[in-house]
């Protein structure tokens, strides 16, 4: 999935960046540069990094749309953009970072500790269950209705922001989104500090969003990966049919787990929370190990349930959309789709599926995504996702044999 050295990236603005070819150029610190290379083992940027980097950390610091495929290193680009531009001598908020789910928030707040090691950086995670008091923490990153309360208490002061980050951006501005949530924020910013950066980062941009995105975010520079390029090409896809319910439950039992033992670790998609506590109820039953993760689960529950994910201690993790979005897990090299996704209208969410399937082969390593279709529905879903990202997606029998072979075409 990482961006091959040809695809087209459509860059506008009117100030001529170069690139960076080594981070070296870039006139970060030496403590920042030893997070890099010691920390995060980078030796020099990813094309992506290269482009956006010098856009973000170059006076007169404009504003940024940057769309990147899941798995290229943006994370990295908006951690070291707040790093850079935080000074350490002075102990209250300049830089924040907006995410939609609170795995989100606290992988990047990870990413950005370990990055920022060498710097004596303070960084806040502002998730539901913050304690109140005065935050001083240099940077804050947190979920839309968290940040929003802290700042429209006073808990958290917007005077010194210099940076606001929107991660999954798309999701952020959309109207069935956090579109409010978000556009409060910035208003707070935009009142109390003088000319804060803004950068929007997603591997999704629809037209609405993206037409919403520059008016919001205005007078900045742009960069988008055109949607074909987007086919997720170091993953294998397959659809398998099932005729009913049952018969899906049966390949997921007979052929899926017994694969899954032998890989590193799988993800299992299913719409709703209901989904996935009858899912988990039926495989534990039938004696399969697995966890699985909603938003019904209780924060606390749902932490450590993660945590032992991330640790490898479970191999296969049943959740709903919660986790398609930015969860980076470097072991996942299999992907189920056992509900297609679809928006609660009725159409495919092509977005949604993009996701998914980026949670496999991340940073360009190999991964497999099995869609399971079970009625005229699921075909007719399916068969849009392929027009709409123009890839064909290979049609297997449910034999072991088959599936053996898919997995083997892989890589895996």
């Amino acid at each position: 999935l990482g961006l091959s050295e040809g695809t087209e990236i459509k860059v506008t603005g009117d100030t001529i960046y170069a690139s960076a070819s080594t981070f070296e150029e870039l006139n970060l610190s030496q403590e920042l540069l030893t997070g890099l290379h010691v920390e995060m083992n980078f030796s020099k940027p990813s094309k992506i990094q290269a482009i956006s980097l010098p856009m973000i950390l170059t006076p007169p610091y404009k504003n940024l749309v940057a769309q990147a495929h899941n798995g290229t290193g943006k994370t990295t680009c908006f951690t070291l953009g707040m790093l850079g531009r935080v000074d350490m001598s002075k102990k209250a908020p300049q830089a924040l970072c907006v995410c939609p789910t609170r795995e989100l928030a606290i992988q990047n707040r990870e990413v950005l500790m370990k990055l920022g090691k060498y710097t004596g950086v303070t960084c806040l995670c502002a998730v539901p269950g913050l304690p109140k008091g005065v935050i001083s923490d240099q940077v804050v990153i947190g979920t839309p209705g968290t940040m929003k309360r802290c700042i429209s208490s006073g808990q958290l002061s917007t005077r010194y922001i210099k940076i606001l980050v929107f991660d999954e951006a798309d999701h952020m501005l959309a109207e069935d989104g956090f579109q409010d949530d978000s556009l409060r924020i910035m208003k707070y910013i935009e009142r109390n500090s003088d000319g804060c950066q803004v950068l929007l980062f997603s591997a999704t941009f629809n037209d609405t969003v993206k037409g919403f995105a520059s008016k919001v975010v205005k007078d900045g520079n742009q960069m988008f990966v055109k949607k074909e390029e987007l086919s997720l090409e170091s993953v294998k896809q397959y659809k398998v049919y099932c005729p009913d319910e049952f018969a899906k439950i049966e390949l997921l039992r007979d052929r899926i787990f017994s694969l899954a033992e032998k890989l590193s670790q799988t993800i299992i998609f299913v719409r709703t929370r209901q989904a996935a506590a009858n899912l988990h109820k039926t495989l534990s039953d039938a004696g399969w190990s697995c966890t699985a993760v909603s938003g019904g689960l209780d924060q606390e529950r749902r932490d450590k349930l993660i945590k032992e994910f991330r640790a490898g201690l479970t191999k296969v993790l049943i959740c709903t959309d919660i986790l398609a979005r930015g969860f980076d897990q470097s072991q996942v090299n299999l992907v189920v789709n056992f509900e297609l996704p679809v928006k609660h209208t009725g159409p495919p969410d092509y977005e949604v599926y993009l996701h998914r399937v980026g949670r496999a082969g991340r940073f360009g390593r190999k991964g497999a995504v099995f869609n399971l279709m079970c009625s005229e529905n699921d075909r007719n879903v399916m068969e849009n996702i392929e027009k709409y990202f123009q890839h064909e997606v290979a049609e297997i029998p449910s034999s072991e044999e088959a599936f053996e072979t898919a997995l083997k075409d892989a890589g895996l």
